[in-house]
């Protein structure tokens, strides 16, 4: 049976920014936990970073730019995490190898995990078109990246 990456905040885990998960209480999420297909992972915490931690954002263009070393990830504090953002992408990926996992449900908007929209790098809330650094270096491996609002056009993919 094929696994997916997902985030681990995603599955209530309280590894986000500021303390907390983002459960998704979705009957698919369900199924594919109970049939043992998630493999979940935080990018930001297997980079290193503490839970909590200062927001961050890409400060511009996008994750393939932080992973060209074009851009960096930067905290709402002026600190620089692009080296831990890139770090975490690079062990999401390993993991998705390790397993064969084409697929991955990532948290919209994430600088780590947003998927063709992520926040503009300015705090405002406003965002932007672009991929975060660990949704981009998955998908130019292959993998295929969805967000939680996502999850029945996925389910037409695995069947």
């Amino acid at each position: 049976m094929e696994k997916i990456l997902i985030s681990a905040c995603l599955l209530g885990n309280p590894v986000r920014y500021d303390g907390k998960g983002k459960l998704i209480e979705h009957p698919l999420i369900q199924q594919w936990q109970e049939e043992g297909r998630l493999v979940s992972i935080c990018p930001e915490v297997a980079g290193g970073l503490p839970t909590p931690r200062p927001a961050a954002e890409i400060n511009q263009l996008d994750g393939n730019a932080v992973l060209a070393k074009d851009a960096l990830v930067i905290t709402n504090d002026h600190q620089d995490v692009s080296q831990p953002f890139i770090e975490g992408a690079e062990i999401a990926l390993r993991l998705a190898k390790q397993h064969n996992i084409e697929f991955a449900i990532l948290m919209a908007n994430s600088p780590s995990c947003g998927s063709g929209e992520i926040y503009d790098g300015t705090f405002s809330g406003q965002k932007k078109i672009g991929d975060g650094v660990t949704a981009a270096l998955l998908k130019r491996n292959g993998v295929r990246v969805f967000d939680q609002f996502q999850l029945d056009e996925l389910a037409v993919k695995l069947n």
